[in-house]
């Protein structure tokens, strides 16, 4: 049987305006105001989103700054990404939501079968891989579920995009979308970045490192592990196509029927809130 989903399709926005969005719908979630939404964006400027654990220590905020990027921390774990030519996407609803439902990995590996078929739907081919223990210091769960600081002995490594995850969709053994989960009281939230084109290793020049040395092998290994669409299809892709095939791909998979929506006044304007007191507040930005 369908199951109803709101879309919610929101413009380009400052980093702190669009982490403020996801959390108000996932409040609205909470309270029942609203009911399980899929939300496409992009982010203008370009910004640094580091993960909720993630130390402010690991950014150079003059070289970012001098850039004209924005900087946020995300409620969800995981590593720094820079949002620039990329169709980011969010999933929020209830725990007994039945795509939603179980443990972390579980309600993620269920989802990624649709941004699977997205990107079928985009001639892309890619697959999900369930990763190994073979080095499990290695791996990254793909959330932030619990809000602990990560395990300080795990090895350092500030680019989400270079970090293998439990489970991870690839493209030729290449990360192509990196995706986090945050399962709290008033629901689950997962939030991914789909890169359409543009160069991945822009973000190490504002990462600080020990000396350029260091800088040039990240930069190496981050050109191994990731993948931008362009570089996956052989040609550019457009954010409209982008968001039109993650629509259609939700909706097949997961047999949901979209009905397009506005944020509701409860959303807007606690995400005002959030802004304000929160996502451009240094005490939210660079509390690690």
């Amino acid at each position: 049987m369908q199951i109803s989903w709101r879309l919610v399709i929101t413009p380009p926005a400052r980093g702190a305006w669009n982490m403020a969005v996801d959390e108000a719908i996932l409040e609205a979630i909470g309270k029942e105001l609203v009911p399980p939404t899929l939300r496409l964006y992009a982010w203008d400027p370009p910004c640094l989103s580091l993960g909720y654990a993630q130390s402010i220590a690991e950014v150079d905020l003059v070289a970012l700054f001098s850039n004209g990027w924005d900087l946020v921390r995300r409620p969800t774990g995981g590593r720094a990404i820079l949002h620039t030519d990329e169709l980011t996407y969010a999933v929020i609803g209830p725990h007994h939501e039945p795509h939603l439902q179980g443990g972390v990995l579980e309600s993620y590996q269920r989802l990624s079968q649709a941004l699977l078929k997205a990107l079928e739907l985009l001639n892309i081919s890619a697959q999900a891989k369930l990763l190994t223990a073979a080095n499990p210091s290695r791996i990254q769960p793909p959330s932030e579920s619990s809000n602990q600081p990560l395990n300080s002995s795990a090895p350092i490594n500030p680019v989400c995009f270079e970090v293998p995850s439990n489970y991870e969709i690839l493209v030729r053994g290449k990360k192509i979308i990196g995706s986090a989960q945050a399962r709290r009281k008033e629901g689950v939230l997962q939030h991914g970045s789909f890169p359409l084109y543009g160069d991945l290793t822009r973000i190490l020049q504002v990462l600080t490192f020990s000396d350029e040395k260091a800088r040039q092998e990240a930069k190496e290994r981050l050109c191994q592990r990731a993948i931008t669409a362009e570089e996956a299809r052989g040609e550019r892709i457009s954010w409209q196509q982008a968001a039109s095939a993650f629509i259609q791909a939700f909706e097949l998979v997961l047999d949901l029927r979209f009905i397009q929506a506005d944020l509701s006044g409860f959303e807007m304007a606690r995400a005002e809130e959030l802004y304000h007191e929160k996502y451009t507040s240094l005490s939210w930005n660079h509390r690690l």
